[in-house]
C-alpha cells in the first residue's frame, strides 16, 4: 500500500516545496520509489509534459529531485493568474477556461474527481507519495472547500508536517496559531512540526523549541538552516528576483515584468562562473549590461503598458540602439515586434504598438500552443552570431500566433517541420522555453558577449546543468538528514492516520 507524507506550511514561502523536494530525494536514495504530488498549485512557472500538458514548474522540480519523469497527474489543477482578479484555470494539463477567484472558490467542488483520479494514478504505482499544501491551512474563510491542505490530506488519508519560516520572524506564534485554528481532526493529522531556513547557534532555540512542543502537543522534528541550494524556486516569491545590484564578469540583466512567468528560462547561467543574472524592474537597476532579456508573461499587452509607463521600454531600446543585445522569450518576443492584436478578448481585447525592434506582428488566439520541440539555431547576425547550428529541445506554452513581416529571417529551424523567432541585428525573439538550458547554445551565447567584452571565455568555469542539479539535489537531501529526525518521519510514514 502507498505510503503519504504530506508538507505544509504556516504561510506561502515558508519553504514547503524545499522541505518535499528534500524528502523525496532522501526517500529516492533510500530505495523507494517516490512521486511529488500538489494538487492545486497557482503559479506563473510552468512546464509541458512529453504527451503536451501543461503543469507547475514546482512539481518538476520535485520529481527531478525524485529521480522521475514529471507528468501531470504530480499537479493536476494549475492556477495561472492573468490579472489581480482572476487566473486562467487548467485541469489535468489542459485549459479549463479564465475564473475570477470567486467563480473559482463557487466551482473547484467539481475538481474534487480529477485530483482524486491523478492521486490514484500515482498511488498505483509509487511506494511513497510526498504531498505539498499551499498557503496555509489556516486560512478559515476558505476551509470549507479546501482542496489543497487539510482537505487534501483527509482525502488522501496522509499525516502531515506542518513548516514554518523563522527567518521572517514569528514562528513560535506562526506554528502554535496555525495549530490552534485549525479543528480537533485536523491537528491530530499534524504529527510533526519543521522550522526553516535557520541562521546561527540552534541551541538557542532549545527552550523556545520545548515550549512550543508543549503547547502544541506536537514534536518539533527538526530545525532546517538556511541552505544555500540553487534549485528552481517559487516564481512571485523567489529570492533570485531580488538579485539587480551585483553585476558579474558577463552581466545579464532580465526585465522584472509584473506577470513575469517562466524566469527558471534563465536559470542555466548560474551554472558559470563569473556571469551574473540580474532581475531588474527601473531603468535605474537596468545600467549597462552585455545582454538584455524580455522573458516571458502572462499578461503581454498588460505588462508592455507597464514597461512603456515605468520607462523601461525606452531604457530597453536605448541599450539595444547602442548595440547590446536583447533577446525575447514568448512574451517578451511578441512585445518586440511591431503590433499585438487581440481580436477575441484572451488578453482584454484591443491592439496596442510593440516595442518595434523586430519586424514582425502578433495576434493573440483562442487555442493556446503547449507543445515540446527539438531544433536547432539558424544562421544568426549580430553578436550572437556564433549560434548557428546549435541545437536544442524545449517547450512552447503560448495563446498569440507572430508572423515576420518586414525584412528579418526566423531564428530557429524545428526538427518536425517549420520555423521559429525573427532576428534582426543584434535582436532576437522566439516562443521557446527552455532555449538556453542547452549547453550550445547557452555556451555560445556567454562566449560570444565574453568575446564581445574581450574576456577569455576558457576562464568561466561551466557546469553541466544536468550534473549541477544532480548536486544540489544531494546537498538538499544531506542538509535534511542532518538536521531533520528521518527516523521519526520513516515512523510518521509507517504508522499513517
Amino acid at each position: 500500500m502507498t505510503k503519504t507524507i504530506m508538507v505544509q506550511g504556516t504561510a506561502s514561502n515558508a519553504g514547503k516545496s524545499l522541505i518535499a523536494a528534500g524528502l523525496c530525494r532522501v526517500l529516492a536514495q533510500d530505495g523507494y520509489r517516490v512521486a511529488p504530488f500538489k494538487s492545486q498549485n497557482m503559479a506563473l512557472n510552468s512546464y509541458i509534459t512529453s504527451e503536451g500538458l501543461e503543469m507547475g514548474r514546482a512539481q518538476v522540480m520535485q520529481a527531478e529531485a525524485a529521480g522521475i519523469a514529471p507528468r501531470v497527474d504530480m499537479n493536476p489543477i494549475l492556477l495561472k493568474p492573468v490579472s489581480d482578479e482572476g487566473s486562467q484555470v487548467i485541469v489535468n494539463g489542459e485549459v479549463l477556461g479564465t475564473m475570477t477567484a470567486a467563480a473559482y472558490y463557487a466551482y473547484k467542488d467539481k475538481l474534487v474527481p480529477y485530483i482524486m483520479e491523478a492521486f490514484s494514478r500515482l498511488a498505483r504505482q509509487f511506494d511513497v507519495i510526498v504531498l505539498e499544501g499551499a498557503g496555509s491551512p489556516a486560512e478559515i474563510n476558505l476551509k470549507q472547500r479546501d482542496i489543497v491542505n487539510m482537505g487534501m490530506a483527509r482525502m488522501a488519508e496522509s499525516p502531515v508536517l506542518l513548516v514554518g519560516d523563522i527567518d521572517r520572524g514569528g514562528v513560535f506564534a506562526s506554528l502554535a496559531g496555525t495549530l490552534m485554528l485549525l479543528d480537533e481532526e485536523e491537528r491530530r493529522m499534524v504529527k510533526g512540526l519543521l522550522i526553516n531556513k535557520f541562521r546561527g547557534d540552534v541551541e538557542i532555540l532549545r527552550p523556545g523549541l520545548s515550549m512550543l512542543e508543549e503547547i502544541a502537543g506536537v514534536p518539533v522534528l527538526g530545525v532546517v538552516p538556511y541552505l544555500h541550494v540553487d534549485i528552481d524556486d517559487e516564481d512571485s516569491l523567489s529570492e533570485r528576483l531580488e538579485k539587480h545590484t551585483v553585476a558579474g564578469a558577463v552581466d545579464i540583466a532580465v526585465i522584472r515584468l509584473p506577470r513575469l512567468s517562466n524566469f527558471t528560462d534563465f536559470n542555466v547561467f548560474a551554472t558559470y562562473g563569473g556571469v551574473s543574472v540580474r532581475y531588474v524592474k527601473t531603468p535605474a537597476q537596468l545600467k549597462q549590461p552585455d545582454m538584455v532579456i524580455l522573458p516571458g508573461t502572462k499578461n503581454t499587452m498588460g505588462d508592455l503598458k507597464w514597461l512603456r509607463e515605468s520607462g523601461m521600454e525606452a531604457a530597453v531600446k536605448k541599450r539595444a540602439v547602442s548595440g547590446t543585445p536583447l533577446f525575447g522569450i514568448c512574451g517578451g518576443y511578441q512585445m518586440l515586434g511591431q503590433t499585438l492584436a487581440d481580436p477575441n478578448g484572451v488578453e482584454g481585447g484591443g491592439s496596442m504598438a510593440g516595442i518595434g525592434l523586430l519586424p514582425c506582428a502578433t495576434v493573440f488566439e483562442k487555442q493556446k500552443t503547449r507543445t515540446r520541440v527539438t531544433g536547432e539555431m539558424l544562421e544568426t547576425g549580430g553578436t550572437l552570431q556564433g549560434l548557428f547550428g546549435a541545437a536544442f529541445e524545449g517547450y512552447e506554452i503560448h495563446m498569440g500566433k507572430t508572423v515576420i513581416t518586414g525584412d528579418a529571417t526566423p531564428l530557429v529551424r524545428l526538427y518536425g517541420g517549420g520555423v521559429d523567432g525573427c532576428q534582426c541585428g543584434n535582436v532576437y525573439g522566439c516562443y521557446i522555453h527552455g532555449l538556453f538550458d542547452s549547453g550550445a547554445v547557452s555556451s555560445c551565447v556567454i562566449a560570444a558577449l565574453c568575446a564581445r567584452k574581450g574576456i577569455d571565455y576558457s576562464a568561466l568555469m561551466k557546469t553541466d546543468r544536468k550534473e549541477y542539479a544532480c548536486r544540489q539535489y544531494d546537498l538538499l537531501a544531506d542538509g535534511i538528514r542532518r538536521n531533520v529526525d528521518m527516523d521519526a518521519v520513516y515512523r510518521i510514514l509507517e504508522a499513517g492516520l
